[in-house]
């Protein structure tokens, strides 16, 4: 077990780590170690640094997969550890330096991740963003099982909206590691073409699923097997 990778999933905003629950099942099930945290999505920054912090009490190798802004906090040039062998970005940015998640959401048409399909509340330090429940499943997870859609609407993890302008200043994580991606292409939050043209740039290996945003609860087998070739990337 010591050169087996350990899994680590991430989630992005709007949901919490149960979005990757079917993958978790079938990784663990084939016998892999998988560890899924929950990241605060309060700032980019801290995003990174709290990956990193975690990262640091696993057992390498490490491959890391990213759902939806999660793509951003790996790409970070501060969140990961040198045991991290291989990046999978599921429905999920790309962002390299100088950039933002809000512009890479803004370069093409197609997001339904827009202020009427949303709602602000506020918390102590500023305020949180939510899907309208009503609009979960046709932004977000329009091939999902309405009762699942009413499950997951109703335990958003809501996201700061500071998170959208976060940015970093040296080179991406993607640009020294080898890197999968799988591009859904029904996706409504960010955009199908944005995602191809961020997994084309970064030299990515592609999968592309007929699929929501939420990819990870709908197609889990289509990720699973992803994450898993980028396993065997790695070890050939």
């Amino acid at each position: 077990m010591a050169d087996t990778p350990t899994f680590v999933l991430i989630h992005g905003a709007l949901t919490d780590a149960s979005v990757w629950r079917k993958v978790s099942d079938r990784l663990q099930r084939a016998g892999h170690r998988v560890a899924a945290p929950s990241v605060a999505m309060r700032s980019l920054d801290g995003d990174a640094r709290y990956l990193r912090a975690f990262l640091e009490t696993l057992p390498g190798p490490l491959i890391v997969a990213g759902h939806s802004y999660a793509g951003s906090i790996i790409s970070h040039p501060d969140a990961l550890t040198p045991a991290v062998q291989a990046l999978v970005f599921v429905a999920a940015f790309q962002q390299d330096a100088g950039e933002t998640p809000g512009e890479l959401n803004g370069m093409f048409p197609g997001s339904l991740l827009t202020p009427d399909n949303l709602r602000f509340r506020p918390y102590p330090n500023g305020q949180e963003v939510y899907l309208r429940p009503e609009k979960f499943a046709e932004v977000y997870a329009a091939d999902v099982d309405p009762a699942e859609v009413a499950i997951m609407a109703a335990a958003q993890k809501p996201f700061d909206p500071t998170i959208l302008d976060g940015t970093f200043n040296a080179p991406a994580t993607w640009r020294t590691l080898p890197s999968w991606s799988v591009v859904p292409t029904s996706d409504m939050s960010i955009p199908t073409q944005t995602l191809r043209w961020m997994a084309e740039r970064a030299g990515s290996i592609v999968t592309e699923v007929d699929a929501s945003h939420a990819v990870p609860t709908a197609h889990p087998d289509h990720v699973t097997n992803t994450i898993l070739d980028a396993a065997k990337g790695i070890s050939d």
